[in-house]
């Protein structure tokens, strides 16, 4: 504290005084050459350089040899391990084979029971990955699941107090969980 008064009174009776940009300004001699500011996107934003369009023609050309790889890897069966991002239970889970999945809900299918999970927002691998707008069709992907377990959770306590009120309550709350196993998830080469 003591040490930023006296540098304060230095400050003000100091006889030469400089304006705060150019104290700002001021560069230390150094050995990197260039701007201090890195070049990122906001230093440099990509609108201002000139873009080039593509014509239809081309960008034709290039989809169809995209979806051409894509389908002879599919149909190679040449593209490793899939996994997919699926909606199930009001909830979006990215999933892969033998994965579990715990769900705070009971469905309707009994154990052991075999289903589908129809609502598949994305698939990929390693070189290429199919999004769906919103979802993909069932003709091009199947993701296959076994109910394994119907149970209920630990009980939760939910308590509630107010200091000085005498006021207290006390909830236990315990959830119906539902355990799902990703059997297998199928891609079938008909992308167009």
């Amino acid at each position: 504290m003591a040490v930023s008064r006296r540098f304060a009174s230095l400050w003000r009776t100091s006889s030469v005084r400089l304006p705060l940009h150019t104290l700002c300004s001021v560069r230390t001699q150094s050995s990197v050459s260039g701007d201090l500011l890195p070049r990122t996107s906001l230093s440099s934003p990509p609108w201002c350089q000139q873009t080039s369009f593509v014509s239809a023609e081309e960008e034709r050309s290039r989809h169809a040899a995209v979806v051409s790889t894509v389908n002879e890897r599919i149909q190679r069966q040449d593209f490793g391990r899939l996994f997919a991002v699926v909606h199930f239970a009001a909830r979006q889970w990215k999933v892969t084979n033998e994965d579990l999945i715990l769900i705070e809900n009971h469905i309707e299918a009994e154990c052991g029971d075999r289903i589908y999970l129809e609502k598949v927002l994305l698939v990929g691998a390693e070189d290429f990955t199919l999004v769906g707008r919103p979802l993909l069709g069932k003709e091009l992907v199947r993701v296959k699941a076994t109910v394994l377990e119907k149970t209920e959770s630990w009980p939760k306590v939910h308590m509630v107090f107010w200091k000085r009120h005498r006021f207290q309550r006390k909830k236990i709350i315990v959830q119906p969980q539902t355990v799902l196993r990703i059997n297998s998830i199928e891609l079938y080469p008909r992308l167009s």
